[in-house]
């Protein structure tokens, strides 16, 4: 295994479903991971089946009650945190990016900047949700807009941009007040997995509830 998969926390065998914390032989049956650039096994994941998304899917709404809460702009505070992480593991997801999908190097870092530049553009907007007032045509009366988090949210993603589109749904829904339950291609499940493992970081860190949860599965 590459070194850079190490520092992710990637083993030989990963498990394929978390809420903040990993759940331990999923039922889905096995995933072997192959890289595009030479053909070789670079892991194995453990498939989350059924009953290990019924787990994630409790955990990700019995945290929405608790994150819909918290201020947006303190939610804001949380996602930088998700930010700095991403900067900090920049270059082992890059490669990993590139290794398990195939891009070139440069475009594997790239994405990781992409992820850490909408989590950035996310803390700005967590401080400028609002709504417009509007005029009635009854007397007395006027029209407020008033957004309210929206609750768990389902991020299917495809294998040619194994972390950024994630990120772009994922920062945005966590300011918003809304967590996120994460399936990712079945081409790229480790890097969705090394993703998992940094946000998992930054929750137990901050004593969060599971904002963002992953559950790798069959299809």
């Amino acid at each position: 295994m590459k070194d850079f998969m190490r520092s992710l926390r990637l083993t030989e065998v990963n498990s394929g479903a978390s809420t903040r914390e990993w759940i331990a032989g999923p039922s889905g049956g096995e995933l072997a991971v192959y890289s595009p650039t030479d053909g070789s096994q670079i892991g194995t994941v453990l498939q989350a089946g059924p009953a290990d998304y019924e787990k994630v899917a409790a955990a990700a709404t019995a945290a929405f009650r608790e994150w819909r809460l918290v201020p947006a702009p303190q939610r804001g505070l949380i996602v930088r945190e998700f930010a700095n992480a991403f900067r900090d593991y920049k270059e082992p997801l890059g490669k990993l990016v590139s290794y398990e999908m195939g891009k070139i190097t440069t475009e594997g870092l790239g994405e990781v900047q992409e992820m850490i530049d909408i989590a950035d553009f996310a803390v700005g907007l967590s401080r400028t949700i609002g709504g417009p007032t509007l005029p009635s045509e009854r007397p007395g009366h006027r029209l407020m807009e008033q957004w309210h988090p929206f609750g768990p949210i389902g991020i299917v993603t495809a294998f040619n941009f194994p972390v950024a589109v994630w990120a772009w749904n994922a920062m945005i829904a966590a300011i918003c007040g809304d967590t996120c339950i994460w399936k990712p291609s079945s081409k790229t499940p480790l890097t969705a997995i090394a993703v998992q493992h940094i946000c998992n970081d930054v929750m137990k860190a901050h004593d969060l509830p599971p904002i963002f949860t992953l559950v790798v599965g069959r299809g």
